[in-house]
């Protein structure tokens, strides 16, 4: 927690240094932007079978979860159970994700949304795939 508030608070005072002003209110597209690509960027980092080799220092592979996801456990203890904690809980890192997001919005608003757009296009995406694949007639 005290990793986060210092990494809030150097966002912060890079937002002042730079005469960044927050804005009145986020807007509802944004909103609802910001959300879908807080989920699938927290489900891609921390269970996608790809990103796997990234956790691999923090977590142990224990077997498939389905549509391309993975479980696995933590590993080690200290920071390293601690990282492997946060790496492999799409909840937990949601959070992190969301702030880096948000103050992507205040301080580089256009670059954000072009992330943003991009992230919230793929979950479209997987969930017209999971709609097509229980669509299609078993064989």
């Amino acid at each position: 927690m005290g990793v986060y508030a210092a990494v809030l608070g150097l966002l912060t005072a890079a937002g002042r240094a730079f005469g960044v002003r927050l804005p009145q209110r986020i807007g509802v597209q944004d909103t609802v932007l910001l959300c879908l690509a807080t989920h699938k960027a927290s489900r891609l980092l921390s269970k996608d079978a790809v990103t796997s080799p990234l956790r691999a220092p923090f977590t142990r592979y224990e077997e498939p979860a389905g549509e391309g996801e993975v479980n696995e456990s933590v590993r080690g203890t200290g920071a390293r159970h601690a990282v492997g904690e946060l790496v492999s809980c799409p909840f937990c890192l949601g959070v992190w994700i969301s702030g880096g997001f948000t103050a992507g919005l205040v301080l580089a608003p256009r670059a954000t949304r072009v992330v943003l757009t991009g992230l919230t296009a793929v979950a479209g995406s997987d969930a017209i795939q999971l709609l097509y694949d229980r669509a299609k007639p078993s064989s």
